[in-house]
């Protein structure tokens, strides 16, 4: 049995590199997303970018054990 450990930090992800990812949100939401964007003025990928920095914990441990 052999296990790996996988740590992803937010400090450590690179802010400058995107990734294109499609969700699906309830209009309303959409809609309030998009205006606080414009009056914060940043874009709404800026905005979104900043509530789940705010949300995820700092640190990800993804813990995979190989039984063999």
């Amino acid at each position: 049995m052999t296990s790996t450990t996988t740590s992803c930090t937010i400090t450590s992800i690179a802010m400058n590199k995107k990734q294109r990812v499609t969700i699906f949100l309830n209009p309303l939401i959409s809609k309030q997303a998009k205006a606080e964007a414009v009056v914060q003025e940043i874009t709404l990928t800026s905005l979104i970018e900043k509530a789940l920095v705010k949300y995820l914990p700092k640190e990800t441990v993804i813990k995979k054990v190989v039984i063999k």
